[in-house]
């Protein structure tokens, strides 16, 4: 039996992990890496195993840095099953299908920019549409929550609700080796308990060896209400002042969440009845149809505000925003307005020309509510960067910054400890899916004994 780590050993995204047992290759999550080099080589680069010997891909959820490489894996050879939750492969079919398209557009920019320069060579894109559209053709069984699946004879998997986004799980493995049974939990990315539409992250009673992300190791989250109140003291400062709101989105889950609150802010009269809403992101409009058709997945509150027939995402001012055009026309918003657009990372997409109309005005305000990987333009803007590149423009920041981490998806250090502390039996526990110093402050803190992997190391499981 063998553990192998090919992606987020030492690194916060891209997560990719391999067991071997029983004659099978399974591949925990193929992730892409993100931040600044979502586009780069580095996501062309080998995977560190023969790809065509894998025979099952087990995926924890639908963020791209656990789903991206599906199609290049497909590409490269992979014919097996995918298996996860309902709700994760719709909203992966959705992600995959949308990265796909963006490596050929860029792809295809890079061949015009080429032939300008005397005929010179573009870069192919990473994987095509094609790829995408077939690498989704493999998915096959779907999980339930603590229903278990008896994947290949001797090895069987049990999906528990991980409470981080729509349909996300944490995978407990158990390899029936002639030798003696042996379980491996591997917790994909750990919720932060008590949002208000997903249920508390839930782990099985216990697991001989434990792989476990380690994003917010080193610190604390705000109470959720402390959060919530500072974001409506943030609108409605920038509402007041005649600005907009611009809040950088990740398209699955912060998008919806936001949402949420705005409505709820609307409803309690602690934001203005006709705030002008803009989701200016197709990803995002999409992913909120597919929240909207998994009322199973939310915890009893959500659940029930489903049931009387009302949409928790829904408020008299909200505007979806599919069609390019209609993006554009948002600048024609003289202030007053919630814009909210991807990406989250601020990498590439419709914020940056929103940010390119905003950030050189004082009265407007950029709330930042998810992470923001180092090297990106958002983690640059919430480090005190006085300039900004955009487009060819250097734009002086004016604008007020929230950074408000209490919207996080991610458990924080001491929900991290209390997970990881509930399974017992533990032999051994990996970290991955963190930042080098994040892991080391987290692991002092974990029961011993706790191994950080390195990039394509592999241990043998006793």
């Amino acid at each position: 039996m063998k553990l192998a780590f090919h992606g987020a050993a030492g690194d916060v995204t891209g997560s990719c992990h391999l067991v071997e047992s029983l004659g099978k290759r399974i591949l925990i999550d193929c992730g892409m890496r993100q931040g600044s080099r979502e586009l780069d080589d580095e996501n062309a680069e080998p995977f560190g195993f023969d790809v065509s010997s894998i025979d099952f891909v087990l995926l924890t959820h639908a963020h791209l840095d656990h789903t991206g490489r599906l199609p290049l894996l497909f590409k490269r050879g992979f014919r097996g099953e995918v298996i996860s939750t309902r709700a994760t492969f719709d909203l992966a079919r959705l992600v995959i299908l949308d990265v796909a398209h963006l490596h050929e557009e860029t792809a295809s920019r890079g061949v015009s920019a080429a032939s300008e320069r005397n005929g010179s060579q573009a870069k192919p894109p990473l994987f095509s549409l094609v790829d995408a559209t077939n690498s989704l053709g493999l998915f096959g069984r779907a999980a339930l929550y603590k229903q278990t699946i008896e994947i290949a004879p001797g090895i069987r998997a049990t999906f528990y609700d991980a409470g981080h986004i729509l349909g996300s799980a944490s995978i407990l493995l158990e390899l029936n080796e002639p030798a003696g049974a042996v379980t491996v939990l591997i917790s994909g990315d750990i919720g932060n308990a008590g949002r208000p539409l997903l249920r508390s992250p839930e782990t099985p009673s216990s697991a001989k060896f434990v792989v476990m992300e380690s994003t917010y190791g080193d610190r604390l989250h705000r109470p959720f209400s402390e959060s919530v109140a500072e974001f409506y003291e943030a609108v409605v400062a920038a509402i007041a002042g005649g600005g907009n709101v611009l809040i950088p989105t990740f398209a699955l889950d912060r998008a919806q969440e936001i949402l949420y609150f705005l409505r709820q802010g609307v409803d309690e009269g602690k934001l203005p009845p006709a705030l002008p809403i803009f989701v200016d992101s197709p990803m995002a409009v999409s992913a909120t149809e597919i929240y909207q058709h998994h009322p199973e997945a939310y915890n009893a509150e959500a659940a029930e505000f489903f049931a009387r027939g009302k949409d928790p995402f829904q408020t008299p001012g909200l505007r979806l925003v599919r069609d390019r055009a209609d993006s554009v026309r948002i600048n024609d918003v003289k202030g007053g307005a919630v814009i909210m657009a991807g990406s989250g990372m601020c990498t590439g997409g419709r914020i940056l020309h929103h940010l390119r109309h905003n950030i050189g005005r004082e009265n407007a305000s950029v709330i930042f509510v998810g992470y923001a990987a180092a090297g990106t333009l958002a983690r640059r803007i919430i480090d005190g960067a006085r300039h900004v590149n955009l487009f060819g423009d250097d734009i002086l920041v004016r604008a007020r910054i929230h950074t408000i981490n209490g919207f996080s998806a991610h458990a924080d250090q001491k929900e991290l400890v209390e997970w990881q502390r509930s399974v017992a039996g533990k032999q051994q526990t990996f970290l991955v899916h963190g930042e080098p110093p994040v892991m080391a402050e987290l692991a002092r803190r974990l029961d011993p004994p706790v191994t950080l992997p390195t990039l394509h190391q592999v241990f043998e499981l006793k």
